[in-house]
């Protein structure tokens, strides 16, 4: 059923109001916000019509109104008007985002932190690459008999190292020419095809070579891996408990506990620079309660982000769309300015 221009307007002075006060909204307050163009009994009427139609829910029988989920997803499409960042609100945006640019996660974490103080929401900031990772180049740095520094350099031009302990003694003049057979046959290619060249070269190098080998490649694998799972950091959990929806310990500390221990399962829209899933729209049922803003950024060097925030269904969509744009845009430019160093990285 179309609604009319009338039903929408109410519609929209409910969710607005309801947005504001975290309060159902009665017909006398629509009424006042009307400009009383519209008599109470008049409100009263539509808004039994909204809540029929599943635009609006009624908590208890002499309460006001509040927005379902059907009412928010209206107005987040046709009835809510888009919001514009004030220069203020830009200036303070770009100072958050003044990062000294250093590793990709430390840089991820305090914007995440950033856009959460700004939102006063909890937020979660993720990232991964498009294409697949690959070692470009091995090198062995000696340190003794039984040890020696293993240093790769990746195809998103980070630097990972790892001392690695040698179970037999090694001739150190052999490194050379081990590095020029990891460059030669192990660069380039997948971790699989690490694993399945290595059994083709176990003739051509000395026992103790190859246990040498061996190690540095399963390292590389490891390395590979880890880079290629996508990094999601967290901020701002306990804005949950300045919110009304909130008040509930229990229900603040059990999706307190899924931003923490269950981030993997927040929502990560592949294409579009935003996306608002309100309530039963997130596939978690620890989200059925919330709303859920992505938006996406440009990384670079093949790797695309997202920053997300997640509240109450009462939100202010049209501000967070705003801010969330603001920040995201920002990101772009930061990392489209300026380059990332290579990551060094020396475990034991």
């Amino acid at each position: 059923m179309e609604l009319t221009d009338r039903k929408k307007k109410i519609l929209k002075a409910v969710i607005e109001d309801y947005i504001r006060t975290a309060e159902p909204v009665g017909s006398k307050a629509i009424a006042a916000e009307m400009g009383g163009k519209v008599s109470s009994a008049t409100i009263r009427n539509e808004l039994a019509d909204l809540a029929d139609l599943g635009y609006l829910e009624q908590p208890h029988t002499s309460a006001g109104r509040v927005p379902s989920p059907k009412g928010y997803r209206l107005y987040v499409n046709e009835l809510m008007e888009r919001q514009k960042l004030s220069i203020a609100e830009t200036e303070k945006i770009n100072r958050s985002l003044q990062l000294k640019m250093e590793e990709l996660d430390r840089v991820i974490s305090q914007a995440g932190r950033a856009v959460s103080s700004f939102v006063n929401y909890p937020t979660y900031m993720a990232a991964a690459g498009r294409k697949k990772l690959s070692i470009c180049r091995f090198d062995l740095l000696p340190v003794d008999e039984r040890s020696c520094i293993v240093v790769m350099m990746m195809s998103d031009s980070r630097v990972k190292s790892q001392l690695l302990r040698l179970q037999l003694k090694v001739d150190l003049e052999q490194l050379p020419t081990l590095v020029t057979l990891l460059n030669g046959h192990f660069a380039k290619v997948s971790p699989e095809e690490m694993n399945q060249r290595l059994m083709t070269v176990a003739d051509q190098v000395p026992p103790q070579l190859f246990l040498l080998l061996s190690q540095t490649i399963s390292y590389a694998a490891d390395t590979l891996e880890e880079a290629g799972q996508r990094e999601i950091v967290t901020a701002g959990a306990k804005e949950l408990l300045r919110l009304p929806e909130f008040r509930d310990a229990d229900k603040a500390h059990q999706l307190m506990s899924f931003l923490t221990d269950s981030k993997e399962k927040l929502p990560m829209p592949e294409e579009g620079p935003m996306k608002i899933l309100i309530g039963p729209e997130n596939v978690s049922d620890a989200l059925k309660d919330t709303s859920v803003v992505v938006a996406s950024y440009d990384i670079g060097d093949d790797m695309r982000g997202l920053i997300g925030v997640v509240g109450p269904t009462r939100m202010d969509y049209a501000a967070v769309a705003a801010r969330l744009s603001g920040f995201a845009d920002g990101l772009t430019r930061l990392f489209g300015k300026q380059e990332l160093p290579p990551k060094e990285d020396t475990k034991e």
